[in-house]
């Protein structure tokens, strides 16, 4: 078993990323489509690849408060094969020298993957696309 991460380069690949997204989020959780479509032109995506297959996806978005990462998405038929260790790892790669605040809204089923990673909750729960999260912010080691 072979994960592989990397940026997204061309528009096939990011249409492979957005297939993900719609399945796990669009239709999986009943996001609405205009939530799930924001941001994306400044957005740096990764796609996530399990034996050469698209099994997941996640991105980094630069805001006023620092760096985002987001819309971590894992098909069902992945899960629990690494692929979403794999993403966080990736994306906190990928920020490593920075010195801007790392954070993300976690999905409260979730927030135990980010937890591992050192992200830490900051703040009351809060509900988006009506699925309860939780602010964490990441907390360099």
């Amino acid at each position: 078993m072979k994960i592989e991460i990397h940026k997204i380069s061309d528009h096939a690949e990011l249409q492979q990323a957005w297939a993900i997204r719609r399945e796990v989020f669009v239709i999986g959780q009943n996001c609405p489509e205009d939530l799930e479509w924001e941001f994306e032109e400044e957005s740096i995506h990764f796609l996530a690849k399990l034996d050469g297959e698209a099994a997941g996806t996640a991105r980094i978005r630069e805001t006023e408060k620092g760096f985002k990462l987001e819309r971590f998405a894992v098909l069902d038929k992945f899960r629990n094969r690494g692929v979403g260790s794999a993403l966080v790892q990736a994306l906190l790669s990928e920020l490593n020298n920075t010195n801007k605040l790392i954070y993300l809204h976690a999905q409260l089923t979730a927030a135990p993957l980010y937890a591992y990673f050192g992200f830490e909750p900051r703040g009351e729960n809060f509900w988006e696309a009506d699925i309860e999260h939780v602010k964490m912010v990441w907390q360099k080691s």
